[in-house]
């Protein structure tokens, strides 16, 4: 995630377990988070294999721009390792940090978080000097986000 935080995630009873170890270690905040799933853990085998499934039909072209791969931390374009990467990183460990990092590195200096929350795009801020986090939420946030792309452009 970013410096000096982790996620864990597992079996409940597991992570559960993990989280009041760390209490009990000195960890200054240990929590659940309020997810659906067991994301990004072997527990989610049947949805990649439902994602290989679904993928197997489609066609990916190569990206017009770099892609950098959450669990590589790095760019791809070959269509078939995006495929196998995508189902990959159904269970894999996610490498936001290094990942957020090898842009930032590469000189992208806004980020745009497509969903529910802001948590990502405040992390961005921690591990990016200067880096702009946009939360994109909802209809609500387009207009925000077409702004701070146009900001991105002008500079």
């Amino acid at each position: 995630m970013a410096a000096g935080r982790l996620v864990v995630s597992g079996d409940k009873a597991a992570v559960d377990r993990a989280v009041e170890i760390a209490k009990t270690r000195g960890a200054k905040r240990a929590m659940l988070l309020p997810v659906s799933a067991p994301f990004h853990c072997a527990l989610m085998q049947p949805a990649a294999d439902a994602m290989a499934k679904a993928l197997a039909g489609v066609t990916i072209k190569p990206p017009a721009a770099p892609l950098v791969c959450n669990v590589l931390a790095a760019p791809i374009s070959d269509p078939d390792e995006i495929r196998r990467r995508l189902i990959e990183q159904v269970t894999g460990t996610v490498r936001w940090r290094e990942s957020v990092a090898y842009m930032a590195g590469h000189g992208v200096t806004r980020f745009f978080e497509i969903g529910a929350g802001k948590v990502l795009s405040g992390l961005v801020k921690r591990i990016a000097d200067g880096a702009v986090g946009v939360p994109v939420g909802g209809p609500g946030d387009i207009a925000g986000a077409k702004d701070a792309l146009a900001a991105a452009h002008s500079i």
